[in-house]
């Protein structure tokens, strides 16, 4: 298919488009599935489908006000798509439009008022506006109609913690955990309101467990952290944060808490250098710029101390104690005048509060309020607040794991990500595929993914691109897809002039496999092995895209595809794999690919042949080792499955360990 072809031919293509952004956009192509969307509505603005499908990419790509306007125009084309309201009203919830979400849930619910996940995002959206009782009817409901289900029971004791009847959100974590034991977020949730109960022994329990679930969980170990500062264990919980930076060097509020940690212990530079990481990731983080300040005049960083303050205090022009610690700092660098400015300005100001804040008036370190609400003041002996919370009063104060963030991840994880992943799930390691590009974002594993036949193909510079083995494919950029469609235009004319040229077939099938034209890929794979029946990469990569297209048949709501029908495509996969074996039968990663294969078909002890195979070929093939222990799991063999999970483990599949927790916890 030609780029400029879709715009000609866009009255005979617009399904066949549509069906190809889906694909992209169920393979986590979410920029490229926007351009097959666009094409489709530019053809026939009229259909409702499109600006659905285009709005769940703009989701996913953090476009809440992209995917709001898409799903109105949706709507408008057919008021009776209900997918569209639940679509709409988490975009909304993003926006901050909690009434507006909850209206569209209303509207979805007439169509399916059992409908779980919408049931919980309103009951959400009231939490977010404090409308606890509505909250708690709704969630109600939700438990009437889905007794077993767990976040159900977790998201009601999330609002009766709000309401603070912490006797009633026990016994729904309880209930929680008694549906789940090894659902981690139950723990966690759990340790949070024993540790606004103040009991911190039980809070450190429920942690511990839930990071022994889900040992990658940042909020686990920055909340764990609290915990154990509460505990005076200052080591412990720099360890927490610790982990947190080495997951991420970017997690802010693990570098902040460290930062005052560090501090606390003396390790001036390194508070420091914490402190400065989250200033350049967040300039306007007054909190960390006046911790810095403080730090800067330790250190005998005068210059830098005061510019600091003059920072913290253009922003907040009440704040007392700056002023006076500018004073100080101005003497220390003999600027006597200006100290004393400092200072008297301070007095002044601070004798001017004290009167308006006995006359009932509100101080904040930016404004004076009139209002007879009280200022959120968590009381001297908290030594905690929330990421969210910006009294600069409050700076010498850890940060927790914020209540907005959890909330938020209950109501984006419907649609944002693999739409085939909605439940957390132990799975098998995915199949591998010969392809450009590599998803960077993905751990590496101590083994290099490589074959022989592979690595000569490329010297031969054949493809403009190098081939490379994966098994987590990454999505296309803009320019990377415009480059792709004009490849296949290029290779397109090379076989008008020799339409025996193979490897012009190959190229243009990996340009339509990683713009998700699946069905056109397929084709050209198969013309390729028509002209060279030894040529095994196009028999491999046509087995892993037919099984892509599988997946994709059996996600779609009412699937009409029968039995028979999937055993000829499973039929036609497995005679893929068994001749690429044929023709290179030490190309591990088709045993590999044959084994997930039969794993789906619950053939297990098949499925342990191959894996065998595999890692009697590669020693050190990681991912076999994973696959192979879950398999020894599914057939109940659990000493040898912990085993080889362990030896993924040692090879760099981190994530085996956390399966290797939950076989093992009491």
């Amino acid at each position: 298919m030609l780029c400029a072809g879709f715009a000609m031919q866009a009255q005979v293509n617009t399904n066949r488009v549509l069906a190809i952004g889906k694909n992209a956009l169920y393979f986590e192509d979410y920029v490229l599935s926007i351009q097959y969307f666009n094409q489709v509505i530019k053809s026939k603005p009229y259909l409702a489908e499109p600006y659905l499908y285009r709005a769940m990419a703009k989701f996913s790509l953090d476009d809440y006000k992209g995917a709001e306007a898409d799903l109105t125009l949706c709507i408008e084309r057919n008021p009776f798509l209900v997918s569209a309201y639940q679509c709409r009203g988490a975009a909304r919830q993003n926006l901050g439009n909690f009434e507006g979400a909850i209206e569209d849930y209303n509207k979805g619910l007439e169509f399916r008022p059992e409908d779980r996940q919408m049931l919980l995002n309103k009951s959400i959206a009231f939490a977010q506006l404090k409308a606890y009782e509505p909250a708690i009817t709704t969630l109600d409901l939700l438990v009437k109609y889905q007794p077993k289900f767990t976040q159900a029971y977790l998201a009601r004791g999330s609002v009766f913690s709000e309401k603070g009847d912490t006797t009633r959100a026990f016994v729904d974590y309880d209930k929680a955990l008694e549906l789940d034991k090894y659902y981690a977020p139950a723990y966690a949730q759990r340790a949070m309101l024993y540790f606004q109960k103040e009991e911190y022994a039980s809070a450190l329990k429920d942690f511990d467990q839930a990071i022994h679930l889900e040992t990658k969980q940042p909020g686990y170990h920055i909340n764990r952290g609290l915990v154990r500062f509460h505990l005076n264990d200052l080591r412990g919980a720099m360890d927490d944060y610790d982990k947190v930076v080495n997951l991420d060097a970017n997690n802010l509020i693990a570098r902040f808490n460290r930062g005052l940690l560090r501090s606390q212990v003396a390790d001036l530079y390194g508070a420091l250098e914490d402190f400065d990481k989250v200033i350049e990731l967040e300039p306007d983080n007054f909190m960390a710029i006046y911790n810095r300040a403080i730090l800067n005049e330790e250190a005998r960083n005068y210059r830098n101390a005061v510019a600091d303050l003059d920072k913290v205090l253009n922003e907040y022009p009440n704040f007392v104690p700056a002023y006076y610690f500018r004073a100080e700092i101005k003497r220390k660098m003999n600027d006597v005048k200006g100290a004393d400015r400092d200072y008297w300005y301070a007095y002044d100001l601070e004798q001017n509060l004290r009167k308006q804040r006995e006359q009932g008036k509100i101080i904040t370190g930016k404004e004076v309020l009139d209002s007879d609400e009280m200022a959120d003041n968590a009381g001297e002996g908290n030594k905690t607040r929330e990421k969210s919370d910006k009294d600069i009063a409050k700076f010498s104060r850890l940060v927790v794991y914020d209540k907005d963030e959890e909330l938020q991840s209950k109501y984006k994880n419907e649609i944002r990500g693999r739409v085939q992943d909605k439940q957390v799930k132990v799975d098998l390691e995915p199949q591998f595929i010969i392809t450009y590009y590599d998803n960077l974002n993905v751990l590496e594993n101590s083994i290099s993914h490589t074959d022989k036949f592979v690595s000569d193909y490329n010297n031969q510079r054949i493809l403009y691109y190098q081939l490379k083995i994966v098994n987590h494919e990454v999505p296309l950029t803009d320019d990377q897809a415009a480059y792709h469609f004009q490849s296949i235009d290029h290779y397109s004319l090379v076989l008008d002039r020799n339409p025996a040229d193979v490897n012009a077939y190959f190229g243009r099938a990996l340009d339509f496999m990683v713009l998700q034209d699946l069905s056109e890929a397929i084709d050209d794979f198969g013309r390729v092995v028509t002209y060279n029946p030894n040529f095994f990469m196009a028999y491999f990569n046509r087995a892993v895209v037919r099984h892509k297209q599988m997946e994709i048949a059996e996600y779609k709501e009412n699937n009409s595809d029968d039995d028979t029908k999937k055993s000829f495509e499973f039929n036609l996969i497995m005679r893929d794999y068994e001749t690429v074996i044929q023709l290179n039968p030490d190309f591990v990663y088709a045993y590999y690919n044959r084994g997930n294969i039969r794993c789906l078909q619950k053939d297990y002890r098949a499925a342990l042949a191959d894996y065998n195979e595999a890692i009697k070929r590669n020693p050190d093939f990681a991912e076999a080792y994973f696959n192979r222990g879950l398999t020894r799991l599914y057939l109940g063999d659990t000493n040898k499955g912990i085993e080889d999970l362990s030896k993924a483990g040692e090879l760099g599949m981190i994530d085996a360990y956390g399966i290797i927790k939950k076989m093992t916890a009491n």
